[in-house]
């Protein structure tokens, strides 16, 4: 009898949470949700409500797969994007409660080779100024998202990246600067982001289906798929691996999970009785840093605010009188909501399996409402209104620039002569190659395209990968009418690389062979003279103003220049065995023909 009572109780007790996490925020919340999710394309959605630190609401709505039956459920894995920063604040604001850094440090002081385009910012920017987006650069994306460069790399290469604003003047949402307060962390305690996340948050907080890479997804069979609308198409895409900016938006969770963590939130650090946090860490985090102005699309993300500005990983703002902390997520397919008030002790999460859109603005909306008693507004229909507007400038926009098109122009030179190397100090490299008598551009692993000609130099990029869409590509002549440079829409402008002027491999010549080259050399305008010698079994060239240049042969009358630029070669002509002509190769730039001087 006893066995049979603590069984009953241990059954109560397993369905007590399913029991609870069924109260829905309106009786026709299921209803508007599916309605909602009809209306935006959303193929699935997941949600979870904390009130009061108990999970109220736990629930999935629609399909994992467009193309498949499998239902979202409270298991189902999302990428959280972006939702991922409060918990990189959060792993810094543990070290400060650990004595182990203080939030005005210097970023220098535990990353020594960490370096801005601007000395004074590199000298000033603190731990605080990672965290609260107001470091002045403007967001340089691509150097992650269309980059195989690991997190140190990345990190590297901002120092490349200008300012858009004065340092602390205004708000810039900047990933790159939490990587490099996420890279704080191996740096003060030797364990990588991934590891100090999970030991310090996933594992405290019971957030088992948690990851911070989509490797771990292969070890689920509960994973929801990314989805975007493609040409007026809601389409499967492939999920996409951000482990290079990880600390900045990689975690991979559920509503389950995610609940966890909102519990920790509005608990003020505390978790089942265990302090996580330190009250003032929590504090600090939900303290405004940064204002944001309301203009452009904030104003429909956030309709009802009067104010807005930025803590630490977290979006503050008011709505219907109380405070409102939450941040989005959004990563290639997917889009995310986490959002809370603390004042109600209520938070919700919404995940999405849809790019592009947010629905899960809405939803926070209409749960928020029903906790506040608030007059209940159709926020989905709002918003897509709005959205909608947004949809249609675009394209207006896109059938102005058609429209503008120059007609009945052609490339200024053939196809093969836009083909190159080219260079860019902050992304690296892009090649332009001629196949199948079409331009192809290729910059890192995402961005590959044919070129299609649009007017004069500048083509049309289609980008194969279809999350990319297309993209104008523009190349520049210099004086001598060769290409010099090229600029990818949005991304950069690269440098075209010299290429080697000829063969370069070494060729055996002895002395007698060597003396015919010898003599001085003339330029009539502007004056030039040059003077090449033999001296101990080697060729010199002697340039006034210059250092003594030795000329290695790479053909039979064709030397490389030694200490001069790559693409730099001494080519004779010859006449009856005697030089006709000496021609400075220079690369990209003009050469330029001495005569023999008699």
């Amino acid at each position: 009898m006893k066995y049979r009572l603590i069984t009953l109780v241990l059954v109560i007790l397993t369905f007590v949470p399913l029991a609870a996490a069924q109260q829905a925020p309106g009786a026709d919340f299921d209803e508007y949700v599916n309605k909602a999710m009809k209306d935006w394309g959303v193929p699935g959605v997941a949600i979870a409500i904390v009130k009061d630190d108990r999970v109220v609401f736990a629930k999935g709505y629609g399909v994992r797969d467009l193309n498949k039956p499998e239902p979202v459920d409270e298991h189902t894995l999302f990428a959280i994007g972006s939702s991922s920063k409060a918990f990189t604040a959060a792993l810094v604001a543990m070290l400060v409660d650990d004595n182990k850094l203080k939030w005005d440090d210097p970023v220098t002081k535990y990353l020594p080779s960490f370096q801005l385009f601007d000395p004074y910012s590199t000298r000033e920017l603190t731990i605080t100024d990672l965290l609260s987006h107001r470091s002045g650069l403007t967001r340089g994306d691509l150097l992650w998202y269309a980059s195989a460069y690991d997190r140190d790399e990345v990190l590297r290469r901002v120092r490349y990246l200008k300012p858009s604003w004065s340092f602390r003047s205004r708000f810039g949402y900047q990933n790159i600067m939490f990587l490099a307060a996420g890279q704080l962390i191996p740096s003060i305690t030797g364990k990588s982001w991934d590891d100090f996340v999970r030991e310090r948050i996933f594992v405290p907080l019971g957030m088992r289906s948690t990851s911070t890479s989509i490797k771990a997804l292969s070890n689920s069979t509960d994973v929801a798929s990314p989805h975007a609308k493609l040409e007026d198409k809601v389409q499967v895409v492939a999920w996409r691996n951000i482990d290079n900016i990880a600390p900045a938006g990689s975690i991979n969770s559920n509503v389950e999970d995610m609940a966890q963590w909102l519990r920790l939130q509005l608990g003020g650090g505390v978790y089942q009785n265990q302090r996580l946090l330190s009250s003032g860490a929590v504090k600090e985090m939900h303290t405004p840093q940064t204002i944001i102005r309301l203009e452009g699309t904030q104003t429909t993300l956030y309709p009802a605010a009067h104010f807005l500005s930025y803590g630490m990983g977290w979006f503050l703002s008011d709505y219907q009188g109380r405070k409102l902390i939450e941040h989005g997520g959004a990563i290639d397919g997917m889009r995310a909501e986490v959002a809370m008030m603390p004042e109600e002790k209520v938070g919700a999460v919404i995940l999405t399996n849809l790019g592009g859109t947010i629905l899960p603005q809405a939803l926070m909306f209409k749960i928020f409402d029903f906790y506040l008693n608030s007059p209940q507004r159709d926020w989905s229909a709002e918003m897509l209104k709005a959205t909608k507007s947004l949809e249609e400038q675009a394209k207006a926009a896109e059938k102005k620039s058609e429209a503008e098109r120059v007609q009945g122009t052609t490339p200024s030179l053939p196809l093969e002569k836009y083909a190159g190397t080219f260079q860019s100090e902050m992304y690296g490299e892009t090649k332009v190659t001629l196949e199948n008598a079409k331009l192809v551009i290729r910059f890192g692993p995402n961005f590959t395209g044919e070129l299609q000609h649009w007017n004069y130099d500048t083509f049309r990029a289609v980008w194969r990968d279809p999350m990319q869409g297309k993209g104008f590509v523009s190349f520049r002549l210099n004086p001598q009418g060769r290409v010099e440079s090229v600029n990818i829409e949005n991304i950069s402008d690269f440098t075209r690389v010299p290429e080697p002027a000829g063969p370069t491999s070494v060729v055996p010549m002895n002395e007698t062979e060597l003396k015919k080259f010898v003599g001085k050399y003339a330029l009539a305008t502007p004056p030039l003279e040059i003077s090449i010698e033999l001296i101990g079994g080697v060729l010199k060239a002697n340039v006034p103003g210059q250092p003594l240049y030795s000329l290695t042969p790479v053909g039979a009358n064709r030397f490389r220049l030694e200490g001069a630029p790559a693409g730099f070669f001494a080519q004779f002509e010859m006449l009856d065995g005697k030089p006709k002509s000496l021609t400075l190769v220079q690369g990209e730039r003009p050469s330029i023909v001495l005569l023999p001087k008699t």
